[in-house]
């Protein structure tokens, strides 16, 4: 089969500011990213610029190993794309990041999406809000929203996705698997590997 596969990352960084988000949406692992590749070399989104202010933000180009993220809960989900809805996607955001200076954080929109109340901001997106734009035109990424009322549970729900990792950021390297090995409610994890690793060992030893 053709095409390419994109993948969400969804975080959750244990700060004060996501912790009044998830207490308000009552989901938890509020932020979301987009990846080109399942090791995470690029990985984009709408968050802060400076790890210790959560009140300057706009696009950026997150390091799955700094410190602010490593230690994050996370889920990951692969989603596959045609070849030509992958480079529109790619496109998008290499167009966003020329611009990068221009774009802000929307901090009003999440006011909006908790209201109910379009805030539409010229240069100016929260995470979700700017995954649901980037993927604006994807056959299989429809959303019945605005895409300034996207929330990251929104994305999670759509139909298509697969999980192929949940637990510690920092522990993903060491889990990564073929996304059509799985399906969504099937997590490898470390405990589940090593319990099939002893299981093998027994039968080989008899």
């Amino acid at each position: 089969m053709g095409g390419r596969t994109l993948y969400f990352l969804f975080t959750d960084t244990g700060t004060y500011l996501s912790r009044a988000i998830n207490y308000c949406t009552k989901e938890g692992l509020n932020h979301v990213s987009i990846s080109f590749d399942d090791e995470l070399q690029e990985v984009y989104s709408f968050g802060r610029k400076n790890p210790r202010n959560p009140f300057i933000g706009g696009f950026v180009k997150e390091n799955i190993h700094s410190d602010f993220l490593k230690n994050s809960s996370c889920a990951i989900y692969a989603y596959h794309l045609s070849d030509a809805e992958f480079q529109k996607v790619q496109t998008k955001i290499k167009e966003i990041e020329l611009q990068a200076g221009d774009y802000k954080y929307n901090f009003l929109g999440l006011f909006g999406v908790m209201l109910q109340i379009e805030i539409n901001r010229e240069h100016a997106m929260f995470c979700s809000q700017f995954v649901a734009t980037v993927l604006r035109g994807v056959e299989g990424f429809q959303l019945t929203k605005p895409e300034c009322f996207i929330t990251p549970s929104d994305i999670r729900g759509l139909s298509g996705l697969q999980l192929v990792y949940q637990g510690k950021l920092s522990d993903y390297k060491d889990n990564i698997v073929e996304p059509r090995l799985i399906s969504s409610e099937t997590v490898l994890t470390k405990q589940s590997f090593t319990f099939l690793l002893s299981k093998v060992k027994r039968f080989v030893i008899r």
